[in-house]
């Protein structure tokens, strides 16, 4: 999943993308409204997570902007603003939710998942599933089935993670290598040729060479299981 963080403090927006980063999304940081109201939003973002205190324009008047353009990706208000009023505002211009600062990571990625989870056309509670896999977003475990009903739990690196998480989301589907990197590389990373090739070959090796289908010349895939 990508994650687009817009916050002018720098200390907290580096802490956010390390954060968010260790937890398996490409993150993108923006410092101010101006540079935000012309976010590239052909990528696709799962989430944004706003500021209200930004230079240029303010969180209000961008989530309005963004919302009257129909971006309607879910956006978490993150901000030292505590008061009820505050809190109405956000909600009401089209927040998903909104969080007070300082906030724990993990109160803060839970949120994250809610969000995206809600605006998911398919709502999995327990994680995601294709009938032979289940990828869990807590733990970053997933389960394989095997013979009869035992499973096997795998613990996944964060790329590894949010490769399979994109291709979990769409069983069936082939994503092509752009927007794999989409989902697992944020702006500036360094993106070696073959570094899509390199995880899915580890993928393969952790889970079974048949989880994952290669159509030549076009992309990747999960199969659809038994649900």
């Amino acid at each position: 999943m990508r994650i687009l963080v817009v916050e002018d403090d720098p200390l907290i927006s580096k802490a956010l993308e390390n954060g968010l980063k260790s937890s398996a999304y490409a993150v993108d940081c923006i410092a101010d409204g101006q540079t935000a109201q012309d976010a590239p939003f052909d990528i696709s973002y799962d989430c944004v997570l706003l500021d209200l205190g930004l230079p240029g324009i303010d969180g209000v008047s961008l989530l309005k902007h963004w919302r009257k353009k129909n971006i309607n990706i879910p956006v978490i208000i993150i901000t030292a603003r505590d008061s009820l009023d505050d809190r109405v505002l956000g909600l009401d211009v089209g927040a998903d939710d909104y969080v007070v600062k300082p906030f724990d990571l993990n109160e803060l990625l839970a949120r994250i998942r809610a969000v995206t989870r809600r605006s998911s056309s398919k709502d999995e509670v327990l994680g995601l599933s294709n009938g032979i896999m289940t990828l869990d977003p807590v733990t970053h475990e997933v389960k394989v089935k095997k013979d009869g009903d035992s499973e096997d739990s795998i613990l996944l690196t964060s790329r590894e993670y949010a490769l399979l998480e994109a291709l979990m989301r769409r069983p069936g589907a082939v994503l092509s290598r752009e927007t794999l990197e989409d989902k697992v590389y944020s702006f500036g990373d360094e993106v070696e040729s073959n570094a899509i090739e390199f995880i899915i070959h580890n993928l393969r090796k952790k889970l079974g060479s048949d989880k994952i289908k290669n159509v030549r010349g076009v992309g990747w895939k999960v199969i659809k299981g038994n649900l």
